[in-house]
């Protein structure tokens, strides 16, 4: 039914255009309506006729061509209320559209970040997908010297960064591809490689500088003189400290452990027992490290494990953003001409002065 009235309607106007003003469009406009009028009044209630807003916008319009003596002579369902009402909508509009906010001159306010900021934020976060909007704002910070809140890369981000489908993991490319005398932590943990062969590994960090100091790796189990070798292997060439932090494994109570210490002269402090928040910051280090490598790589053997930890140190220590420690102190670039540095084989890409 409302499509015969949509062409009807469209008949009219056709009709009126062809033919100009006179009677013919009067005579149309006038059919058209008391054609509308028997549609309403076959279904009409007991009090008054059951109106739609097709309905009264159909009349109103049909009502524009036709004289105010010949409109109360057809109006049969059609009510003076009807066309005032359609008037007052005409009206309303043309006023919203003159006093809508869009068609106001915009105040100014305070300027936004600029075009080469907001692109060096979506390449940061294009290439680091993991990173947050916090560490982002740190980034940005202490590469460019450029004071920016999280608050603002977040809305930068929301507006600008559409994450690419397909998951936020490594590409195949990346896929395949200065200690002080002071406190030392020590610690192990255990990963396997892509034939699920375990693989013990030893981190030492300095807990004053937050520096990692090195690795030790080996295949298998560990026993005291293995633990000791792993140890002089991720201190090789670092010095020693005064102090080492251990926890109380096992295999730090092992005699050949402590005869090791002796011989390089160095104390060893335990940890409350059974309380790993007593060994904070290595116990964090850990995280960090399956967290941003092991949980996004894989490795063969105890040559290519360690291989890739040594590219984790030399990001970890140089590149990385620290939030303990107010972030690093890395030399200050352009936003306008960028360099992005590829760390971990192209596992965590960062920019830098070009």
């Amino acid at each position: 039914m409302k499509a015969v009235l949509l062409i009807l309607l469209h008949l009219a106007v056709t009709a009126a255009r062809l033919c100009g003003p006179g009677g013919v469009r009067a005579v149309i406009a006038e059919n058209l309506l008391l054609k509308q009028q028997l549609i309403v009044l076959r279904r009409s209630r007991r009090r008054a006729p059951s109106l739609t807003v097709g309905d009264r916008l159909l009349c109103g319009f049909g009502s524009l061509f036709l004289s105010p003596g010949r409109i109360r002579k057809v109006a049969i369902g059609l009510r003076p209320s009807t066309l005032l009402t359609f008037h007052q909508a005409l009206v309303r509009r043309t006023y919203r559209r003159l006093f809508s906010s869009s068609q106001r001159p915009k105040k100014p306010g305070p300027p936004g970040p600029s075009e080469a900021l907001i692109r060096a934020i979506v390449e940061l976060k294009s290439r680091n997908p993991r990173f947050g909007c916090p560490r982002v704002a740190r980034n940005i910070s202490q590469t460019f010297g450029v004071n920016i809140d999280k608050n603002v890369v977040h809305r930068v981000l929301s507006t600008h960064y559409r994450p690419q489908p397909g998951g936020s993991g490594p590409s195949w490319l990346s896929f395949i591809g200065h200690t002080t005398d002071s406190l030392w932590s020590v610690d192990l943990f255990r990963c396997e490689s892509i034939v699920l062969q375990s693989y013990w590994v030893l981190v030492v960090m300095d807990q004053f500088t937050r520096r990692l100091v090195g690795f030790g790796v080996h295949c298998g189990a560990v026993d005291g003189p293995r633990l000791c070798r792993m140890f002089n292997d991720a201190i090789r060439g670092r010095g020693a400290p005064r102090h080492l932090s251990t926890d109380h494994d096992p295999l730090f109570e092992d005699h050949r452990w402590h005869a090791n210490l002796r011989i390089l002269e160095i104390d060893e402090i335990k940890t409350v027992p059974h309380v790993p928040l007593s060994h904070p910051f290595v116990e964090r280090l850990i995280g960090t490290t399956r967290r941003e490598l092991l949980d996004h790589v894989l490795f063969w053997n105890a040559r290519d494990l360690e291989r890739r930890l040594a590219d984790f140190q030399a990001y970890y220590n140089a590149a990385r953003i620290h939030g303990s420690l107010a972030g690093n102190t890395v030399a200050r670039a352009d936003l306008n001409d960028v360099r992005w540095a590829s760390h971990c084989r192209g596992l965590v890409q960062l920019p830098m002065a070009a």
